[in-house]
C-alpha cells in the first residue's frame, strides 16, 4: 500500500504536480511515454533544478511548438480515449468551465487548458500518480491565491470562476501572496486524484518531491510538496462519519446503531436537530477506524436512507483499560478500570452485567447499579 500526501500550500498547477512527482523518483520516461502517447503534435519533457524561495525544487517544463489552437471538449475527449484518469480530469474541467459560462460541456473552449503543454500536463501527472501505485491520496487545504489574474476572457478575479467551481466543498484559503495559486488545471487535478482532504495522514514517509512553479515572488515559496510512503501505525485512526436523516422512521434507529457497531464501528450515536423548513431530523455520528470504514459506510448507506456522508479524521486518547469483577448476592458483574499514566482514575460497572443480575434477582436496575458502583469504588483506593 502506498500514501501520498499533497501539500498544496502554495497552490498547485499542472507543472508543479509534474516537477513533484519527478522529484520524488518518477521517471521522467514513465511521464514522457504516457504524453507522446496522446500528444498529437511533439512534446517534450524537460527537468530543470531550481530554487524558490530559498528551497531547492524540481521544474518539469513542457516544451511544444507554438500553437493557437483552442480545442473543445470533443477534440480533447478524442485525444484521450482510453486514458481513464486523465479523462476524468478534463470531463471536471469542461463541466467546471461549462457551468460557469453556461454552455454545454461538449461546446467548451478550454483556450489555455486545451493548449498542448496542458493536455502533457493531465497525462503526465496520471500517469506519475499511477505509477506510484497510491492506494490514498490526501490533499490538504489548498491555498488559490487572491486579486486578479489576466485570462483569455479578460481581467478574473482569483481564484477565477472555473477554480472556485472545481474547488466546491474542498478546503481552501486565500494564501500568502495576492496571486494566482491554483490553476484550473491544478483544481481538476487534485479534485480527481483526491480521495481524502486534511493534514498529513499517519504515514510512514520515504520519498518527497517538491515541484516549483513558474513564477519565484519575493517571500513565498511557489512549490507543491509530495509525500510518499507507507501508511503508518497510526493509519488506522478514527474517522468519523456523519449525516444528516430526516426521512427515517425512528423505530429503525436502534436496529441501525446495532448494525453500524456490527459492521465495525467504534462508536455510534443519534443528535437530535432541527433541519430547514423546520423539519426535525437526527444526526447520525459513527466512530470507526480507517482501516475498517468501508464497511461500515456501505452500512450506512444500506441500513439508512441518506445518500451522503460527512468525513473527516478525529484525534482520540484513550485510557489504558483492564477488566476485573464484583459480585452482588453472587452474580458477577463486570467492572472496566481505567488508568491515566499508570494511575488508577475509574472503576465503572458494566451495565449489561448490571441488567442481568437485576433481573436475575428481582431487584431495580438502580439498587443494583449503585450497589455494584459502591464495591467498585473500592478498586480506586485512595484515589478515590
Amino acid at each position: 500500500m502506498t500514501s501520498v500526501w499533497v501539500d498544496g500550500s502554495a497552490g498547485a498547477s499542472g507543472d508543479m504536480l509534474l516537477g513533484a512527482l519527478v522529484g520524488a523518483g518518477v521517471p521522467l520516461a514513465v511521464l514522457q511515454e504516457a504524453v507522446g502517447a496522446v500528444a498529437p503534435e511533439p512534446v517534450t519533457l524537460r527537468v530543470e533544478d531550481v530554487r524558490r524561495g530559498g528551497l531547492a525544487a524540481t521544474r518539469v517544463h513542457v516544451e511544444v511548438a507554438e500553437s493557437h489552437h483552442h480545442r473543445t471538449w470533443r477534440d480533447v475527449r478524442a485525444l484521450l480515449d482510453g486514458c481513464g484518469l486523465a479523462l476524468r480530469v478534463f470531463e471536471r474541467l469542461a463541466a467546471a468551465e461549462g457551468a460557469v459560462h453556461g454552455v454545454p460541456a461538449d461546446d467548451v473552449h478550454f483556450h489555455e487548458v486545451g493548449a498542448l503543454d496542458a493536455i502533457a500536463d493531465v497525462v503526465g501527472v496520471c500517469a506519475g500518480f499511477e505509477h506510484l501505485g497510491a492506494t490514498s491520496v490526501t490533499v490538504s487545504p489548498v491555498a488559490v491565491g487572491s486579486g486578479t489574474v489576466q485570462t483569455a476572457h479578460g481581467v478574473l478575479p482569483v481564484p477565477p470562476p472555473a477554480v472556485a467551481e472545481l474547488l466546491r466543498g474542498v478546503p481552501t484559503y486565500a494564501g500568502p501572496v495576492a496571486m494566482e495559486l491554483c490553476t484550473p488545471t491544478g483544481a481538476a487535478l487534485l479534485t480527481t486524484l483526491a480521495t481524502a482532504y486534511g493534514p498529513q495522514p499517519a504515514m510512514a514517509v520515504d520519498r518527497i518531491g517538491v515541484g516549483a512553479g513558474g513564477r519565484d515572488p519575493e517571500g513565498h515559496a511557489n512549490v507543491l510538496r509530495l509525500f510518499v510512503g507507507e501508511p503508518g501505525a497510526g493509519a488506522g485512526a478514527p474517522l468519523l462519519l456523519e449525516c444528516n436523516v430526516d426521512d427515517l422512521d425512528p423505530r429503525v434507529w436502534p436496529a441501525v446503531l446495532t448494525a453500524l457497531l456490527a459492521a465495525g464501528a467504534s462508536d455510534a450515536w443519534l443528535t437530535p436537530i432541527l433541519m430547514k423548513k423546520g423539519r426535525p431530523a437526527h444526526t447520525l455520528s459513527v466512530l470507526v477506524d480507517a482501516g475498517r470504514a468501508d464497511a461500515v459506510r456501505s452500512a450506512i448507506f444500506r441500513q439508512t436512507s441518506t445518500i451522503g456522508l460527512r468525513e473527516q479524521p478525529v484525534t482520540k486518547h484513550a485510557l489504558d483499560r483492564e477488566m476485573v469483577a464484583v459480585e452482588v448476592e453472587g452474580r458477577r458483574v463486570a467492572v472496566k478500570l481505567a488508568r491515566h499514566d499508570g494511575v488508577l482514575v475509574n472503576a465503572q460497572p458494566e451495565y449489561d452485567d448490571v441488567a442481568r443480575a437485576a433481573a436475575e434477582l428481582g431487584r431495580p436496575v438502580a439498587d443494583v447499579l449503585a450497589e455494584a458502583a459502591a464495591l467498585a469504588r473500592a478498586f480506586l483506593g485512595d484515589t478515590a
